[in-house]
């Protein structure tokens, strides 16, 4: 309601704008006044426009507040301050909007076909919680994209021709001596003590061990990341063999926090099928690389940074600060690949993967995975409008250089449409590595958070994280709802954790580094996932004790002018109708932090109602009925806004 009420009087101001004063203006600004008694909308145009038209602010405001008129939904228009125009909505009309419609499904991107790609977790042993926090972000940002409009591919890069791949290859082959039948043996077995993910957790940081103790087992590792490069020898099948097993567990455990996908495209594909080739010749046509015959890079085929001081001043001889692409001995670099992969993704590489069905959901969505020749039916992946990276923040510079390659080829629009979606780490409190059974030292318990490390066999697996928190939730809902079956007590439970998780993550901007904590994740209090959860549960035993069904209440009729008798009820209507607008504001900004902010606020509001106003209990029948439309508004919004972020709400808690 409050957004499409805020584009409408865009749009009228635009107009008038041109009409008024032959002036274009592409970006309105709009704030909000500090409190809904002067409007809820303010418009500081006038003082943009005062050099332009050489009139005072104010000057400005009157006229523009005098050229508008009557603009349906809105009451009127008064200007404040030195120049200010503040619009106040018909509250009664935007109620009726809000009733109907609840949160807009549509927005700045609708129709768009734009890609997402996250977790993307290395498959090499179990997902910990550091790619939690990147598969919860990408997940939650394909449903505000989703819900604003876009059709949405997403998609899972598996990098299984890396190194970490070729540790495990080389911890099975030379450390435990097992061979292509045995480790086949061990994945469809299975292990009694742990399952496959968990197991190469262990020979992953174990390998790393054994390359400390002599340089001569590093050349192993050299030699089997060629084997597996080149593929068609042993080392290679293995490496797909763990690769697809592990890949199989990440998709199990990403489902359970409700995480899905479309394609999952791999490395050794865009090698195979020959990508970079393609994009080589692309690259040297358009003179984005250059070889070099001199110098510390000389013999490679490199790319002028751009921002350096010789790109800018276009120096003669070798550019120190050049980014190599391919190296002197033939071998490409991890960003010429993804310049390739990314051309691709625009649909402008002039190839494409094979396809095949890899791992079907419970409700029978497929996830597709790259092969080098795949089934003639598939869905058509590529060719997006915009792309968004779910990539930590140490990965800025090759993501940068990804995209000053695209730029110099001539694709300026795909260019600004390259998203490098960019998030800090995630640690542990020193509590929280306690409560998981880690040794930890006197000083590390003083420190604000302990960082984790899979190399060095330290860290929180995913799924371990999960059974804790459920276990702790189960805890509680036993102590309250002993009378419940144990099956119906396990799911809420693990809704309450999961909802505890997703939040957590998500209400931390994207620079914050996160330390994790079990207490605090979990609590019922402050800004946490249980918090609003809880005002849902609230606000629906409302509707249970009265014996009315929340829908019903919401097609039924009500008096609504009570809510030009209470700023207090119209601020909480106000919030409801703002989701649509924190929609847009998430995704402006890749920040979705704004959506968990926005769900505590509206919870906060609604728990200040629940306890000022005693609804079941009113005797005047139409305020009663006004603030069950009130409560069961607010209550859709907060699922709405749960939903957002993949958050069940309970039925109890």
């Amino acid at each position: 309601m409050y957004l499409e009420l805020q584009l409408q009087l865009i749009q009228r101001v635009r107009d008038l704008l041109k009409r008024q004063y032959d002036v274009e203006f592409p970006r309105i600004v709009v704030d909000q006044p500090p409190n809904v008694g002067l409007g809820e909308y303010a418009l500081p145009l006038s003082f943009e426009l005062a050099k332009k038209l050489r009139k005072p602010p104010r000057k400005i405001a009157e006229e523009i507040v005098a050229g508008l008129g009557h603009v349906p939904g809105f009451e009127k228009f008064e200007v404040a301050g030195a120049g200010y125009i503040n619009a106040r909505i018909n509250r009664q009309e935007a109620a009726k909007l809000l009733l109907r419609a609840g949160v807009a499904r549509q927005g700045s991107v609708t129709g768009k076909k734009i890609l997402v790609e996250h977790t993307s977790i290395n498959p090499n042993k179990a997902a910990h919680i550091g790619h939690l926090r990147n598969a919860i972000l990408g997940d939650t940002f394909v449903r505000l994209l989703q819900a604003a409009g876009a059709k949405v591919d997403v998609q899972n890069y598996i990098d299984n021709t890396g190194v970490q791949v070729a540790d495990v290859v080389v911890g099975f082959l030379y450390l435990e001596k097992k061979g292509k039948s045995e480790i086949e043996s061990l994945i469809t077995v299975g292990n009694s003590k742990q399952p496959f993910d968990y197991y190469c957790w262990d020979l992953y940081a174990q390998v790393s061990r054994w390359y400390e103790e002599s340089k001569e087992n590093l050349k192993l590792r050299l030699q089997t990341l060629h084997d597996i490069e080149r593929g068609g020898n042993e080392p290679a099948e293995i490496a797909r063999l763990i690769s697809n097993a592990i890949i199989r567990r990440h998709l199990e455990t990403m489902q359970r926090l409700g995480i899905e996908y479309d394609f999952l495209p791999q490395e050794s594909e865009i090698l195979h099928l020959h990508f970079w080739e393609s994009a080589f010749e692309q690259l040297k046509q358009k003179g984005v690389l250059y070889f070099e015959t001199e110098g510390k890079n000389k013999g490679c085929w490199v790319m002028k940074r751009a921002g350096t001081k010789a790109a800018e001043e276009g120096a003669k001889g070798p550019d120190e600060d050049a980014k190599v692409i391919v190296r002197s001995n033939n071998t490409v670099t991890y960003v010429g690949k993804d310049i390739a992969y990314h051309l691709w993704k625009f649909g402008l590489l002039g190839r494409d993967f094979g396809y095949q069905r890899f791992y079907r959901y419970h409700d029978g969505r497929q996830v597709w995975i790259s092969a080098e020749s795949g089934e003639p039916d598939h869905p058509h992946f590529g060719g997006v409008n915009a792309i968004y990276n779910v990539i930590d923040s140490r990965q800025a510079d090759p993501q940068n250089n990804v995209i000053e390659a695209i730029r110099g080829l001539g694709h300026a629009e795909q260019a600004e449409n390259y998203h490098h979606f960019s998030y800090e780490m995630v640690a542990l409190t020193p509590r929280c590595a306690m409560d998981l059974g880690y040794d930890v030292s006197e000083e590390d318990q003083k420190r604000a958070y302990i960082e984790v490390s899979g190399r060095k066999g330290f860290g929180v697996k995913a799924d371990d994280l999960l059974d804790s928190l459920i276990a702790a939730a189960q805890k509680e809902v036993d102590t309250r709802h002993q009378e419940m079956p144990e099956s119906e007590r396990h799911g809420i439970a693990s809704q309450i954790a999961i909802g505890a998780l997703r939040y957590f993550m998500l209400k931390f901007t994207k620079t914050s580094v996160i330390a994790f904590d079990f207490k605090e994740a979990l609590s019922f209090e402050g800004e946490t996932g249980p918090y609003a959860q809880y005002a849902i549960v609230r606000a629906t035993n409302i509707f249970r004790k009265a014996g009315l069904s929340a829908e019903d209440i919401l097609a039924g009729q009500t008096d609504l002018r009570f809510l030009k008798e209470d700023d207090e009820l119209w601020e909480l209507w106000l919030r409801a109708g703002q989701l649509s607008s924190t929609v847009e504001q998430c995704i402006a900004t890749t920040e979705p932090a704004y959506a968990a902010k926005y769900a505590f606020q509206l919870a906060q509001q609604f728990n200040n109602f629940y306890h000022k106003h005693h609804i079941l209990t009113e005797t005047d029948e139409e305020k009663k009925t006004f603030l069950l439309t009130t409560a069961a508004v607010v209550r859709r919004a907060l699922i709405q806004s749960l939903e957002l972020m993949g958050i069940d709400a309970p039925s109890v808690m």
